[in-house]
């Protein structure tokens, strides 16, 4: 046991729930992953993207997997920004403005995606076009990804942004080895507050995009049944 595990007995207590903290974090980034990838399959597939699929690096860090993902979220955002302009571009404003009209039936704008994807690829499926509604229309959508960048990003800055996924006990003692008595104490307790609000933010944030992923894929899945 260490020095300081003997002067202070809760340290060993809170440093299994730094571990466990950890770990949780480390299952939503990897749900988060495959909810992405589901995403970009369907841009790839039917919107001509072509974005590369991501996977999480066991032997990286906490910041360098969220800067993975941050950069296929923004590249999500700039290919549906690029639609927009497409469409913007390539309508007339009246039409234009019909996309963003709740009021307008669906049908009524999928009819007009498919209209200017006809134009950009020669001929356009409705499945496109629905995906493209989906995504132009989504306030959800764009907004839990927003957020979900910013909470990323706090996330690899926060004082275990360094440590590797996969190696966590090594992490916390190239963090803690050199600490001791009190000094450790205040780390951890900073690091675990730090951890249980970044986790629960980015937990909350990560279930809502999730669903508005999932919203996506699912009429994708109908529609081609």
């Amino acid at each position: 046991m260490a020095l300081s595990d003997l002067l202070y007995p809760d340290n060993p207590k809170r440093k299994q729930e730094l571990i466990h903290l950890h770990q949780e974090l480390l299952d939503c980034m990897s749900t988060n992953f495959h909810a992405t990838n589901e995403l970009v399959g369907v841009l790839n597939e039917h919107l001509g993207c072509t974005i590369t699929p991501i996977e999480m690096r066991e032997s990286s860090t906490v910041k360098e997997n969220c800067e993975i993902i941050i950069q296929v979220m923004s590249e999500i955002q700039h290919q549906v920004q690029k639609i927009d302009s497409d469409m913007k571009d390539k309508l007339e404003p009246v039409l234009y403005q019909k996309l963003y009209d709740i009021k307008e039936p669906e049908l009524e704008k999928i009819a007009i995606a498919q209209r200017v994807f006809s134009i950009i690829f020669g001929e356009a499926t409705s499945t496109a076009a629905m995906v493209a509604i989906k995504l132009l229309g989504s306030n959800h959508l764009t907004l839990t990804v927003s957020k979900l960048i910013g909470l990323l990003a706090q996330i690899a800055a926060s004082v275990l942004g360094g440590v590797s996924i996969t190696i966590i006990g090594l992490g916390l003692e190239m963090i803690l080895h050199a600490i001791l008595g009190a000094v450790e104490r205040s780390q951890l307790l900073t690091a675990v507050r730090s951890y249980e609000k970044h986790l629960a933010e980015f937990k909350a944030a990560s279930e809502k995009y999730q669903c508005a992923i999932h919203e996506v894929t699912s009429l994708v899945r109908q529609q081609v049944q």
